[in-house]
C-alpha cells in the first residue's frame, strides 16, 4: 500500500507567492532561463537554475553554482520571502487551464515505495541528467520541484477535498503569466489529515506521470544519506530524506497532450519512395496543402493546420511533408496484432517502430540529432515551422535533393489509462510519449531534508 504523508512545507509568504512561483527547471534551455529571470529577483527559477546568477558560459555544474542556490534560498528565507509551516499539513493544489481544472494533494511520498515499485514508473532515466538534481537537492538539503503523481480516483478523497475547499479560503489564488490559475488550500485540521492519510494508505500504488529524473535524484540522495547515517550508527527510517515531495492527482482529472516529432530528412529517400514505404503500414490520405502566410492570417493558419493534421482517434497520425498534409491510419491487421501489448499498441510505438526506426533510420530517438520533439502545448503550427526551417536549411546546404525535406508527425495523445497499463506491466514507454499540462510550479512547496 502507498505511504503518503503530510509535511511541514516551506512556502512563500502570501503576498509574494505569484512572484516566487516558477515553471519547472527543465522546461527551459540555458538561454531561456537567463532571460526568464531578468528583473525577477524572487522567481524560484533563480534557485532552481542557479547558473543564471553567473556570467554566460560559467560552468553550470561548478560547486559555487550549487552553493549560490543554497545561499540565495537561506537569505530569502531569513528575509521572510518564505515561511515554514508549524506542523505537518496536506495542501490542496488546484490548477485551471482553458477553463478546465484539476485538483491534487501536495504531500510526501515514500522513497521505499519507489524502490519497491509501489510508486510505479514508465520511463528510464539517464544518469547524466540525474547528476545535476542530485547535487542540487543534496547541497540545498531540500527538494524544490514536486513530482507529478497520478492515482486511481477515489471517491472518499475527492469528497474530503471538495468539503475542505467549500469551507475554507485559499491561501494562494493567482493567475501566472501563461494564463494558468493556481489556488492552494492548507489542510491543517488533524481529523481531516488523519482521514486523508487513511484513504491514501488504501491505494495499491501511485504512478509517476511527470518527473522521473527528479524522483530518481531524490531517491539517490536518500540512499546516500541512509548510508552516511548507517556508518555513523544513526539510522532513522522517519528522517525527512526518506520521503520526496509530490503532488498527487486522480486519474480522471488528468489530461495528456500530444508529444510530436520533427525529423530533419527522409534518410536519403525521395518523397515518393518515402510515401511508398509508409504505405506498407498505413493507409494514407492526403488532406490538402498548407502554406504559412499565403493569404491567410495566423488564426486561419492555425485552424487550417488543425483541420488537416489533427488526428481524431487512436492509430491515426498527422503528417506534414513539403507543404502538404496527410493523415496516416494504421492498417487494421497491424493495429490488431499490436492491440494486446501495452507498449506496442501505443501510437508513439507504432511510429517509432514502423517509421522512425525502420524507414528513417532513427534507432535511438534519445540521442539522434536528426529528430526534434515538440510538446503539444506549442501547437501544430510550431511543427510546420520546424519542418519548413529544416527544409530551408537543407536547400541552403544544397542537400535537399539528396536527403529530402523535413517531415513532421502529429501524434494522437497517449491516454492516462495507457500510461497506467504500461507501468502496471513493469514496462517502459518510448521516449517523449506524454506531455502533461498544466505544469506544476516550483517554489510553492519546498521540502527540507
Amino acid at each position: 500500500m502507498a505511504d503518503i504523508r503530510p509535511f511541514r512545507a516551506v512556502r512563500p509568504a502570501e503576498n509574494v507567492a505569484e512572484q516566487v512561483a516558477a515553471l519547472p527547471y527543465d522546461v527551459y534551455s540555458g538561454e531561456e532561463a537567463a532571460e526568464a529571470v531578468k528583473g525577477k529577483e524572487l522567481s524560484f527559477l533563480n534557485i532552481d537554475r542557479p547558473e543564471t546568477m553567473f556570467e554566460p558560459g560559467h560552468d553550470m555544474y561548478a560547486d559555487e553554482v550549487y552553493e549560490a542556490a543554497a545561499d540565495r534560498y537561506r537569505r530569502q528565507k531569513a528575509e521572510g520571502v518564505y515561511v515554514t509551516e508549524d506542523k505537518p499539513c496536506y495542501y490542496i493544489y488546484e490548477l485551471t487551464m482553458d477553463g478546465r481544472s484539476q485538483t491534487g494533494i501536495a504531500a510526501l511520498s515514500s522513497v521505499d515505495d519507489y524502490l519497491n515499485n509501489v510508486c510505479k514508473k514508465h520511463e528510464n532515466t539517464v544518469e547524466e541528467k540525474e547528476l545535476d538534481r542530485i547535487r542540487h537537492v543534496d547541497v540545498m538539503s531540500a527538494q524544490t520541484g514536486p513530482i507529478f503523481l497520478g492515482y486511481h480516483a477515489d471517491a472518499g478523497i475527492n469528497e474530503l477535498i471538495e468539503v475542505w475547499k467549500a469551507g475554507h479560503g485559499a491561501v494562494y489564488d493567482f493567475v501566472s503569466e501563461d494564463g494558468i490559475g493556481h489556488r492552494i488550500w492548507i489542510i491543517d485540521a488533524q481529523e481531516t489529515i488523519g482521514k486523508l492519510s487513511e484513504l491514501f494508505g488504501k491505494l495499491d500504488c501511485t504512478y509517476i506521470a511527470d518527473g522521473h529524473h527528479r524522483t530518481a535524484s531524490a531517491v539517490k540522495v536518500a540512499l546516500k544519506r541512509r548510508a552516511e547515517a548507517a556508518a555513523a550508527g544513526k539510522e532513522d527510517t522517519e528522517a525527512e530524506y526518506n520521503f520526496f515531495l509530490s503532488v498527487l492527482f486522480p486519474d480522471d482529472q488528468l489530461k495528456v497532450l500530444d508529444y510530436n516529432r520533427v525529423v530533419k530528412d527522409l534518410n536519403g529517400l525521395t518523397q515518393e519512395q518515402f510515401i511508398s514505404e509508409l504505405g506498407k503500414c498505413f493507409d494514407i490520405e492526403e488532406t490538402g496543402a498548407i502554406a504559412d502566410g499565403a493569404g491567410i492570417d495566423e488564426e486561419g493558419f492555425k485552424a487550417l493546420a488543425e483541420q488537416r493534421l489533427r488526428p481524431t482517434r487512436k492509430f491515426e497520425t498527422g503528417m506534414y511533408l513539403n507543404g502538404r498534409a496527410y493523415m496516416l491510419r494504421v492498417k487494421p491487421g497491424i493495429s490488431a496484432e499490436r492491440a494486446g501489448d501495452p507498449v506496442r499498441s501505443l501510437d508513439v510505438s507504432v511510429l517509432q517502430d514502423e517509421v522512425l526506426s525502420k524507414v528513417l533510420g532513427i534507432k535511438d530517438p534519445r540521442t539522434d540529432s536528426r529528430i526534434k520533439f515538440v510538446g503539444g502545448i506549442r501547437g501544430i503550427t510550431e511543427l510546420i515551422r520546424n519542418a519548413d526551417t529544416y527544409t530551408a536549411e537543407a536547400r541552403k546546404a544544397g542537400t535537399l535533393e539528396k536527403n529530402g525535406p523535413a517531415v513532421s508527425f502529429v501524434m494522437y495523445p497517449t491516454s492516462i489509462s495507457e500510461l497506467f497499463a504500461v507501468a502496471d506491466a513493469g514496462l517502459l514507454m518510448p521516449p517523449k510519449s506524454t506531455w502533461f499540462e498544466p505544469k506544476l510550479r516550483s517554489g510553492l512547496f519546498i521540502h527540507e531534508i
